[in-house]
């Protein structure tokens, strides 16, 4: 941001987290300058009573986006939309989400397709005379207001923030003129730094599924362009090498164990307890390296904490991340929630692995419940795979590793790039709205 100008002069703004402002601003608190309310409650409103067509009922993941998402919402009746007249909505509102892991959560009402309201957990805040709106839409998204809130909020268990306290916030207020140049100049950067970041997120995207067709084409069909197929007999796996075998997972490994949860009567484990993992463990890579949490030897000598060999692979077995796996190269544990697979001298665990990370379709496919996807031993030993011999499982692992390592690598610059695109959007909205930085005559 280099290339901006601050204002000419400045004075002590008297607020913590905000410094100096502009000489030509002032501070004001919220509620004078904005009308600030919410639902009180659902009166008794339930999921059930919502109807095909009606009045848009907006809740915190609707105003999520870049824009207000009117497209997959709530519908209420007329009555219950009546109901709470205070909070229908107006072109010009900002919707800040109060309660809740979203909290801090904004928008503002750019257009009003359909009428509307919202659920408890927004509120709704309509800016008077001295206020524009969209200046107030980017001040809850500076690093000063989010600093505010994360502070201001309370609630016991989930965070909350009540009216009082928003009415309470102090703002920075330059003059309407002002507002609106600023607000447009954001308007502006962001929508070329969010199309950066949308162009950087569809190649993140690409990357990744070509590195899901380099692993699935390299352990179904070989490296060998020129090899005689065959057909596999098996519907997702298609063809394979004709000197492959098509297996069942039952044979081609010892066991398929699944994890379990120490008592909370054993001791905490130090630091060199072994590694235990859950779901939250698995990432973007294959080798799983590090638990975030451990079990004590006790545990383990007990039999509470059951430990499976190094080379086993791990894969997920219940819930949105089924079929999520890992490969272990030193022993370890795991919780109830994941089937620990340990192959036999048929199948190179490693291979297994690569094998496992592409039958996720198969995974969701064998599960045994409609709504809880759940994997237990027998469905898992039931996915096929594609056999060749150990000499070429290496060779593929070999071939995958450089091959994905490649696209890892570039996938890891690009996440990096997004990530600073978001830190420069805030500090350029940041240095906006709290005048480091003069835009009245920015280009």
């Amino acid at each position: 941001m280099s290339h901006y100008k601050p204002y000419p002069a400045y004075k002590d703004s008297g607020v913590e987290w905000l410094d100096a402002i502009p000489d030509n601003w002032e501070i004001s608190r919220l509620g004078f300058e904005a009308w600030v309310r919410a639902r009180l409650g659902w009166k008794g409103l339930k999921a059930e009573e919502y109807v095909d067509d009606g009045y848009a009922f907006l809740s915190t993941p609707d105003i999520k986006g870049t824009e207000i998402d009117f497209s997959d919402v709530n519908f209420i009746t007329e009555e219950r939309y009546e109901e709470s007249p205070e909070i229908k909505l107006a072109v010009g509102d900002v919707l800040l989400a109060k309660d809740g892991s979203t909290l801090g959560t904004v928008n503002v009402v750019r257009k009003l397709p359909r009428a509307a309201t919202v659920n408890s957990s927004i509120a709704v805040i309509t800016p008077f005379q001295r206020l524009t709106p969209l200046y107030l839409y980017y001040l809850f998204k500076c690093s000063y207001l989010e600093n505010t809130i994360q502070v201001l909020k309370g609630g016991m268990g989930v965070p909350h923030l009540f009216q009082w306290d928003i009415n309470k916030f102090k703002i920075p207020l330059p003059g309407m003129l002002e507002q609106a140049e600023i607000a447009a100049h954001l308007d502006l950067e962001t929508a070329r730094i969010d199309a950066l970041i949308e162009k950087k997120t569809r190649f993140i995207e690409l990357l990744r599924e070509k590195r899901q067709a380099l692993i699935t084409h390299a352990v179904t069909k070989g490296l060998d362009p020129n090899v005689k197929m065959k057909d596999s007999g098996v519907e997702w796996l298609g063809e394979v090498p004709e000197h492959w075998e098509a297996l069942p997972l039952r044979r081609v490994v010892t066991a398929v164990k699944t994890g379990g949860t120490p008592s909370e009567e054993q001791p905490a484990p130090d630091a060199d307890g072994l590694a235990w993992y859950t779901p939250g463990d698995f990432g973007s890579s294959l080798v799983l390296t590090s638990s975030e949490k451990r079990v004590s030897a006790l545990a383990v000598s007990t039999g509470e904490a059951k430990v499976y060999p190094a080379g086993s692979v791990l894969v997920v077995s219940i819930g949105a991340t089924l079929g999520k796996v890992g490969y272990i190269a030193d022993p370890a544990s795991a919780n109830q929630q994941i089937n620990a697979v340990i192959p036999s001298s048929r199948v190179n665990g490693y291979f297994l692995a690569y094998s496992l990370s592409v039958k996720t379709e198969a995974m969701w496919f064998l599960a045994n419940a409609a709504t809880i996807g759940i994997m237990n031993q027998e469905k898992t030993k039931e996915i096929w795979l594609a056999v060749p011999s150990q000499v070429e499982q290496e060779t593929i692992t070999q071939y995958l590793d450089k091959g994905t390592g490649r696209l890892d690598s570039l996938i890891g610059k690009t996440e990096r790039s997004i990530e600073l695109l978001k830190e420069r959007r805030s500090a350029l909205i940041t240095a906006a709205v709290t005048g480091q930085i003069d835009l009245r005559e920015a280009v």
